[in-house]
């Protein structure tokens, strides 16, 4: 059992995950990147969680946008937040989560005292534990290409109540392995969002993304 009771942030975040098992990661150095139209193709095809990373340009302008209105049953978060002070900035733009590739005891609980939710990202069981014990929302496992779905079940035999979810190197083949070891989602950046940032096309994505939204929901 977590020590510290769920903020309604968290819950909200767990239970997205547990139904649809995936976030979809948007990452661009491209300034002026669609990411506002590349979002919405992918709530149109069914995801209904997205990350935007933060040194991505324009990604907390293009969260506020989205948020007003975002359609029932989708959260939008921010991710790469490394610092505290950061935290101030996604829950200003409407942010309802944040991701971290690493794990700082200090995002959680500023995390916490705004509702959001939090995914750190943790390499070991002592990393996970921790996070977890702290009041992390789930363990983002990161990166997770290294480590592979065996590792998701050796964690989940000593540590069944750590919600994990695996990133980094995530295809769409190694969704359904991930899952069926015992992640709660997996997270998925390039192989999702393809060249859809760059100017691609957004048929494609559509096509694609309906693909991953049914290998996670199979």
């Amino acid at each position: 059992m977590q020590p510290t009771r769920p903020t309604a942030g968290d819950l909200a975040l767990r239970q997205n995950l547990e139904r649809h098992g995936l976030v979809a990661i948007l990452r661009s150095r491209r300034p002026g990147a669609p990411l506002v139209e590349t979002v919405r193709t992918l709530i149109e095809a069914g995801v209904r969680c997205v990350e935007i990373t933060l040194p991505t340009p324009g990604s907390l302008e293009a969260v506020a946008e989205l948020r007003s209105p975002l359609p029932e049953g989708c959260l939008i978060g921010v991710g790469t937040v490394t610092e505290s002070h950061q935290v101030e900035q996604v829950v200003a733009a409407g942010g309802q989560f944040i991701v971290s590739p690493v794990y700082e005891p200090g995002l959680i609980l500023a995390a916490r005292g705004k509702n959001i939710g939090t995914l750190p990202g943790c390499f070991t069981a002592t990393e996970a534990l921790a996070a977890w014990r702290t009041g992390a929302t789930a363990v983002k496992l990161f990166p997770a290409e290294p480590l592979g779905p065996g590792t998701v079940a050796a964690l989940q035999g000593p540590l069944p109540e750590i919600p994990l979810v695996p990133t980094g190197g995530v295809g769409l083949s190694d969704i359904r392995p991930y899952l069926d070891a015992g992640a709660l989602a997996v997270g998925v950046g390039s192989p999702l969002v393809g060249d859809a940032l760059d100017g691609g096309s957004q048929a494609e994505l559509l096509v694609r993304a309906r693909k991953f939204v049914a290998e996670a929901a199979s």
